[in-house]
């Protein structure tokens, strides 16, 4: 097995979710990995909607999907997750993708935080579609510190066991407060 990385580890899950035609939403657009993904899965009749609040991440996965000539079905938003409402219509969407914490490479001082995430993840849930799929990969400690991770575990234990999957995974042996990969399914 390989020494998977929190974002293979999602993207393995996501490949299994989306299929042509799919709508889907990279909640935290970054440099642009996901949003990759998703546009390559989601194919010509698919559409993806890709939100960060940085311009740089912006530039950064605009320049990331013309080299790898991405199909030509996504929009690039410069806002923040929290709007994603705005755009997709209620139970339309198969996959969401969060990121939480700052843009690799970025300022850190730009991280994700609780009140937006908690906002955006409620939204997530009237969007997704009966059998949709949230990856969403929680990193905490150094910079971004543990309030948003604390708050998100919390919201994630309240679910409906009823109406949604949640599924957590820890990487049990890695020091330094390793990242935490979720999956959320609709039921």
């Amino acid at each position: 097995m390989k020494n998977y990385q929190i974002t293979q580890w999602c993207s393995r899950f996501i490949r299994e979710q989306i299929k042509p035609g799919d709508l889907c939403i990279d909640a935290t657009m970054g440099n642009g990995n996901d949003t990759l993904l998703l546009s390559v899965l989601a194919g010509e009749n698919g559409k993806v909607l890709a939100f960060d609040i940085q311009e740089q991440a912006l530039l950064h996965t605009r320049k990331r999907l013309t080299e790898a000539e991405a199909p030509r079905n996504y929009t690039l938003l410069l806002e923040s997750h929290e709007k994603m409402a705005d755009y997709a219509a209620p139970e339309s969407v198969s996959c969401i993708v969060f990121n939480l914490g700052y843009l690799p490479g970025g300022d850190h001082s730009m991280a994700t935080r609780s009140a937006s995430t908690l906002r955006a993840l409620e939204q997530s849930l009237s969007l997704l579609q009966k059998g949709g799929l949230i990856s969403l990969c929680i990193y905490s400690g150094g910079d971004s510190g543990f309030e948003e991770r604390d708050a998100v575990l919390s919201w994630l234990a309240e679910l409906d066991p009823h109406r949604y999957l949640v599924i957590r995974s820890d990487y049990w042996n890695r020091p330094n407060h390793p990242p935490i990969p979720v999956l959320i399914i609709r039921l």
